[in-house]
């Protein structure tokens, strides 16, 4: 039997049923979509600070041209998951969010590498950002609706193994165009390189076309009659969702709660990792070449490109290996497991002085990354009211975005008397804040060994 099939049932064997149980292919295909918008996300990661330097900005309003991604994130995708649980479409609840913030997203990046000034490029980066969050939450909440609790760690780790893959591709895509002939050192008038230009094209066309193929091939269950006359009495608009967010927040459940915790941890650590693993680098296989300048510092820059591609490799791989384990023994301790990988990899590396050995700690951060973009959305999916799922998934964002904004206020400060101005140091910090998390992450009451589930049809 089909999805489509199913969602043509009468809906009240539907509720009564719940969510058929879907094969491995039907949940990659649900997936899909969640590749072209971390495709998005690469590209950014790979490409703003270059385009903005290409621009004119300098190294001092760096972070601030970057506020874009936590500050869109804080704001938009909390509303745009509690307007997600009151929807009523004939497409759904979710799909309306993610064709829109699919067409965003598309045409900011056909936008982004034609750039002529820094502003330009900053608007676009919020537009961006927006376009990526509106879809962003919706469709986590798409993956806990559609698939019955035995299936979430399967659609969630091969969500994390689509994260691995396409920022793995989206980082490595510039280099591959110049293998096919394209030369790095042909730019446009503005200075940006074209083989950018190009990723982003790319970027932009699998950004839509992967959104469409997920939402025809596996479209969303019909609600029954008593969940949309249920919706209808609650108040709709912008302020009922804001009044849901406030009440969904007093009425948190216990163990989301608890997650914050192991979350303020990892997400700081990860953040400190992208910002100052180029340095670290740097300042290990280049003396004098840190500060952000000569043939010494580019190469390192591009090593750690070349690392990022690997990690994210490795993120793909063990997402996906990933999935019988957490289904054995539970979210909750994998993922300490993995935040312990992260955080040995991390300490280690700042005192690793061969570019070739530098890349054995990419294992450990791979497997940090992957359980961060999976298992965690596995344990809060075991704890939140399903009709509620939306707006927490948009809360939940908040739990990264929000360490992301106190690790840029934060860092400036402890750098210099804390950190000896080292970026190697600030990696260790990482690492050490990884374990950390891993601790947190065992205090969850939620996410343990899951107990089975009764069969259920297969789609």
């Amino acid at each position: 039997m089909t999805s489509a099939t199913h969602a043509l049932q009468p809906d009240a064997a539907i509720a009564k049923a719940g969510p058929p149980r879907l094969s491995l292919p039907r949940i990659v295909e649900m997936n899909l979509g969640f590749f072209g918008l971390q495709f998005s996300f690469g590209l950014q990661q790979a490409n703003m600070t270059p385009i903005y330097t290409f621009l004119g900005a300098d190294e001092a309003t760096m972070p601030l041209l970057w506020l874009a991604g936590p500050m869109t994130g804080l704001l938009i995708q909390p509303l745009v998951g509690a307007l997600s649980d009151r929807t009523r479409s004939k497409l759904g609840r979710r799909t309306p969010y993610f064709l829109i913030g699919a067409v965003i997203c598309s045409l900011c990046l056909f936008l982004m590498p034609y750039s002529s000034t820094l502003w330009m490029a900053a608007s676009l980066l919020w537009l961006l950002d927006a376009g990526n969050n509106i879809t962003m939450e919706p469709y986590r909440a798409y993956v806990a609706d559609r698939l019955e609790p035995g299936q979430r760690p399967a659609g969630f780790l091969v969500q994390s193994a689509f994260t691995g893959l396409a920022q793995c591709l989206s980082y490595a895509t510039p280099s591959l165009l110049v293998g096919f002939g394209i030369s790095q050192n042909l730019v446009d008038i503005n200075g940006i390189p074209v083989i950018v230009r190009v990723a982003f094209v790319i970027g932009a066309i699998l950004s839509i076309s992967s959104i469409v193929w997920s939402v025809v091939r596996v479209p969303e269950i019909k609600l029954s009659d008593a969940e949309l006359a249920e919706m209808a009495a609650k108040p709709s608009g912008a302020l009922a969702a804001l009044a849901e967010i406030r009440d969904a927040f007093v009425a948190m459940p216990r163990p989301m709660r608890q997650l914050a915790w192991a979350m303020l941890c990892q997400w700081y650590a990860m953040f400190v990792y992208w910002q100052f693993i180029s340095l670290s680098v740097s300042r290990t296989l280049f003396p004098g070449g840190e500060r952000g300048s000569g043939a010494d510092f580019i190469s390192a820059s591009l090593t750690a490109q070349q690392m990022g591609v690997a990690y994210n490799a490795v993120a793909c791989v063990g997402a996906l290996l990933l999935i019988p384990i957490v289904r054995r023994l539970g979210a909750r301790p994998v993922h300490a497991v993995c935040l312990v990988a992260s955080g040995i990899a991390m300490i280690s590396l700042p005192f690793i002085d061969n570019r070739t050995a530098m890349f054995i700690p990419m294992i450990g951060i791979g497997l940090g990354w992957a359980g961060m973009m999976g298992n965690t959305y596995v344990m809060l999916a075991d704890c939140i009211p399903p009709e509620r799922t939306g707006v927490y998934m948009g809360i939940f964002n908040m739990f990264i975005v929000v360490p992301m904004l106190i690790e840029t206020v934060t860092m400036p400060l402890l750098y210099a008397p804390l950190l000896g101005s080292d970026p190697r140091n600030a990696i260790l910090l990482g690492g050490v804040l990884m374990l950390a998390g891993a601790l947190a992450t065992l205090m969850v009451r939620a996410g343990g060994q899951p107990s089975p589930s009764p069969l259920a049809p297969r789609a």
